[in-house]
This record gives structure tokens, sequence and C-alpha cells, in this order.
């Protein structure tokens, strides 16, 4: 009896559950999605004009923050993909098209380093600077700055009464 009533949900026509990669490299490649998305979304959302937004005189602007991931992404995924000739980043005067043109070239700088990266790889040593670092130090590293910069970014779109990507539903 209770075998008869044990019936698939694709039996019902529904889809089965999509299986998701998993693993440490999944994890990261996973949070890196996320983030950046939430960054790029952040970058369109505030008005050109706003660039040069800063909550107090001692702080950087919000174009600032923006150039200060594109170049953190750089170095660190410029490391683990070996790239010499890293692109350039605008000055914070710079016009939003400019920067965000350099961020959408950090993020296609750091997806060719979250592509490659893998459970197997998670652990080889790369040339970053003058020092060697883990492609786990890099990648997770990378996360972990985008985040805390997101977090400054999400920060400003609120002072200028707009709503963070996270936030929206």
């Amino acid at each position: 009896m209770v075998a008869g009533l044990m019936v698939s949900g694709v039996a019902f026509g529904q889809k089965p559950a999509v299986s998701e990669a998993s693993g440490p490299a999944a994890e990261v490649q996973r949070s890196y999605a996320g983030v950046k998305a939430n960054i790029l979304k952040s970058a369109e959302s505030m008005p050109a004009e706003s660039y040069t937004y800063k909550p107090e005189p001692d702080i950087r602007t919000y174009a600032r923050v923006l150039n200060h991931i594109s170049e953190a992404q750089l170095r660190s995924c410029g490391a683990v993909n070996g790239t010499k000739d890293l692109a350039k980043v605008p000055p914070e005067t710079g016009d939003k098209a400019a920067i965000v043109e350099a961020l959408e070239a950090s993020f296609a700088e750091c997806d060719k380093a979250f592509a490659t990266t893998t459970d197997m790889n998670l652990g080889d040593m790369l040339q970053a600077g003058q020092t060697k670092r883990s492609r786990v130090g890099l990648v997770w590293g990378t996360v972990s700055h985008d985040n805390e910069q997101y977090a400054t970014l999400a920060l400003y779109l609120r002072l200028k009464g707009l709503t963070p990507p996270s936030s929206e539903k």
C-alpha cells in the first residue's frame, strides 16, 4: 500500500531537481558569481553625476571604490591567469562609462581565473607580484575583498536614496 503511494515528482510532469556542482571550487565560483552581479548592478545603478559622491571629505568617492575593485581584481586574477599586461584603470575622475568598462575588464580577467579553478588545482602555488600565493588564497581573497567593497557600494547607494541590488525584491 505504501509503495503504491510513493510516486516520483517526475511522474507528475515535474522537472527533477537540478544537481548543483559541489566541492570547494564550485563554492567559490558561486560566491564570485553572486558578488560580481551585485557589484556590476551597483555600478549601473548609481547615476553618473554621483560617481564623485563621498559621504565625508576624507572618504573615497564612489568611482574610487569601483576603481579599487578593478585594480585588486586585475592583480589577483591576473596572477591566477599569469597575465603580464594588465588592463589599465582610469582615474577616479574619469567618466562613468570608462570606470564601468575597466570594472568589466577586471571581471573578464576574473571570469577566466574562476573558470579554470578546480578542486584539484586549489593548492597550486602561483606567482603574485614578488611572492607566491595559493590559488585558493587568491580566489577566496578576491571574493572576500569584493564582498567588503560591495558593502561600501551598497552604503553609498543607500545614502543616495537608492536600493542596493542585494536588497531588491
